[in-house]
C-alpha cells in the first residue's frame, strides 16, 4: 500500500469519520507499517465507542420506546432552565420526535458545554417533528413565585406545539390543567431522550435571550453568569442595584433594595388560578409544516 494512499486513508477515515470498507480494511491489516496499524486502532476505537453511545441511547429511549410499542406515536418531552438564577424569564421547551429517532451525543444539557449544546440545539430541532420553547417573565415569576412560574412555562411550551401530544415525559413535574396523559421521571434529564432534548432547546433559548439583556443592562455580566446567583453577580448586584430584570421575589434582591420579606405565596389551589390568569407569552415553534 503506498504511503501517499496510507495518508488518503487517514484522511477519509479518521479525519473525516468515513466509514472503512472490508477491502480497505483487508488491505490495512497486511500492511505492517506503523501507520496502518495506527488507523486500525483508531477506527476500533471508534466502533467501541459507537456501540456505547448506541447503548446509552436505547437506555435513554426506553420510556419513549415503551410509548411509541403501545400505539403513542406524539410524545413530547418537557423540561425547563433557569429556576434559580436572580435575574431574567424561567425557559421551557417541549419536543416530540419520531420514534425510533436517536441523536448522539445528547444529554441533559448541564452535562453539555456550550458549543455541544448549540450543535445539538440545530440538530434537535431539524430532526423533531414538532418543537416549541415559551417564557414565564420576571413579572410573572415575582407574581406566581418560580415554582408555579417554571409550570406556567412548560404548559405554554406544550400548548405550542404544532400538534396535540399523545403522552408527555416531564422532568420531576406534573402539568395539572394540561388534559394529556404524562409521566413524571425524576432526573428525567438524564434519563429520557425527549427530556433531555427539551432541556438543551430551553438551556440554549434562555442563554440567547441573556445574552440580549446584558447588552441591554451592561455591567451585571448576564452574558456570562446568565442570571445565576455567582460571586460576580451578587458583587455586581450590591454595586449597581437591582435592574428592571431581576427578580424581586428572590431574596439576594430584595436585601439590596431595601424590600420587607414577603407575604405568603399563593397555596396550591389557589396558584392555578393565578397561572390561568396570566397573559399568554408568545412561543418560539416549529413543526412539520415549517419545513
Amino acid at each position: 500500500m503506498p504511503r501517499l494512499f496510507l495518508a488518503e486513508i487517514r484522511r477519509r477515515i479518521i479525519l473525516q469519520a468515513r466509514p472503512l470498507d472490508t477491502k480497505t480494511e483487508a488491505a490495512l491489516k497486511a500492511d505492517l507499517r506503523p501507520g496502518a496499524k495506527a488507523i486500525l486502532d483508531a477506527v476500533a476505537r471508534r466502533r467501541m465507542e459507537n456501540r456505547v453511545e448506541g447503548q446509552r441511547l436505547r437506555q435513554l429511549l426506553r420510556y419513549e420506546s415503551a410509548l411509541w410499542a403501545g400505539g403513542a406515536l406524539h410524545v413530547a418531552g418537557v423540561d425547563e432552565a433557569g429556576m434559580s438564577p436572580l435575574a431574567g424569564p424561567v425557559a421551557a421547551a417541549a419536543v416530540v420526535f419520531a420514534p425510533g429517532a436517536r441523536i448522539p451525543g445528547i444529554d441533559d444539557s448541564k452535562k453539555l458545554d456550550a458549543a455541544a449544546r448549540e450543535r445539538l440545539a440545530a440538530e434537535i430541532k431539524g430532526s423533531a417533528v414538532a418543537w416549541s420553547v415559551a417564557f414565564a417573565d420576571v413579572a410573572e415569576i415575582d407574581s406566581i413565585n418560580i415554582y408555579w412560574a417554571g409550570l406556567l412555562a412548560m404548559r405554554r411550551a406544550v400548548e405550542g406545539l404544532s400538534l396535540i401530544p399523545q403522552h408527555l415525559l416531564l422532568d420531576a413535574r406534573r402539568l395539572k390543567n394540561v388534559p394529556i396523559p404524562q409521566q413524571s421521571i425524576v432526573k428525567g434529564d438524564s434519563r429520557s431522550l425527549t427530556i433531555a432534548a427539551a432541556s438543551i432547546l430551553a438551556k440554549t433559548a434562555r442563554d440567547a435571550l441573556m445574552h440580549g439583556l446584558d447588552a441591554a443592562y451592561p455591567g451585571y455580566g448576564f452574558a456570562k453568569h446568565k442570571g445565576y446567583p455567582v460571586r460576580e453577580h451578587l458583587a455586581a448586584l450590591e454595586r449597581l442595584g437591582a435592574s428592571p430584570v431581576h427578580r424581586r421575589s428572590f431574596t439576594p434582591v430584595r436585601m439590596v433594595l431595601g424590600l420587607p420579606p414577603l407575604a405568603p405565596w399563593p397555596t396550591p389551589v389557589e396558584a392555578p388560578k393565578a397561572i390561568e390568569d396570566s397573559e399568554q407569552n408568545p412561543v418560539e415553534r416549529s413543526g412539520l409544516e415549517d419545513r
